[in-house]
């Protein structure tokens, strides 16, 4: 978790306090005796992998510490339906305040990481590594990217600053493959230089000019096992664009070292989760 962006987590989280619970849970103001105590826990609803349960501590914190969380899973961890993730005691008003904005948290995160579950089991035995990719919803990159590794994925660049990738308007304005790279190398700073080439013509020039990932955007499965007998090991390629559950299999299968898929944070399904709550009993 050290490179996760703890400033930025917090400003998520008072964001998506301000913006759910405003003024106050009038709600929970108007039924909820202010001295009532609760316990509850927060299930999972169907098997997910678990990811980003220290957002339950983090939110509760932000709202004033007046409710202890215990987590129960440990991150990365698959579970099945009906498992308790973690429990929660202290005041009513403050769990039920915070409820809708932990689960929209860790419903994503634990969503993330099962869909990359999902693609890493598929490739399993190829050698072949899991990527994501910048399709993230703005402002949790940071999580989207914790939870791809929690779900056995690897993380691409975080942003546009820390690694160069070359792609189709890149070239154009370069006037071609072999000029951007040249331009990249010559004032990169000696960042990464990724490159995403179209058609084999592409893909030998990127090789011949250094680049250290090639990227064989929407390529066919012959012809990226094509590409894998081409260049060997003389650079790392990497399958990228419209890649499935269903054919990631078969694409790592041919060698490929690397295969990136947009789907793991802009398109994961919610992770099915709900937080049960018991009022404490009165002495």
């Amino acid at each position: 978790m050290d490179s996760l962006d703890w400033a930025q987590i917090d400003r998520l989280i008072e964001w998506a306090l301000a913006e759910d619970v405003g003024d106050g849970d009038i709600t929970s103001l108007t039924t909820v005796p202010n001295d009532a105590k609760a316990t509850g826990q927060i299930v999972a609803k169907k098997g997910c992998v678990a990811a980003g349960m220290f957002l339950v501590e983090r939110v509760y914190a932000a709202m004033g510490g007046d409710v202890e969380v215990e987590l129960l899973c440990g991150e990365g961890v698959k579970v099945t339906a009906g498992t308790p993730l973690c429990r929660l005691a202290g005041h009513y008003r403050t769990i039920l305040a915070g409820e809708r904005t932990v689960l929209n948290f860790i419903q994503r995160t634990c969503g993330v990481a099962t869909l990359t579950s999902r693609f890493v089991k598929a490739v399993a035995g190829t050698g072949c590594t899991i990527y994501d990719t910048r399709k993230t919803c703005p402002g949790f990159r940071s999580l989207d990217k914790y939870a791809v590794r929690a779900g056995g994925g690897a993380n691409h660049r975080m942003g546009l600053y820390d690694a160069i990738l070359i792609k189709e308007n890149h070239v154009a304005a370069a006037g071609s493959v072999a000029a951007a790279i040249e331009r990249a190398r010559e004032s990169g700073g000696g960042v990464p230089l990724h490159v995403e080439v179209r058609n084999f013509e592409e893909l030998v020039l990127a090789v011949e000019y250094g680049a250290d990932v090639v990227l064989l955007d929407n390529m066919s499965r012959p012809a990226v096992a094509k590409a894998v007998a081409l260049v060997g090991d003389r650079v790392a390629l990497e399958v990228s664009g419209g890649v499935t559950v269903g054919t990631v299999k078969g694409l790592a299968q041919t060698g490929v070292p690397r295969i990136s898929v947009g789907a793991l944070t802009h398109s994961a399904p919610a992770a099915d989760l709900s937080m049960l709550i018991i009022p404490a009993r009165k002495q």
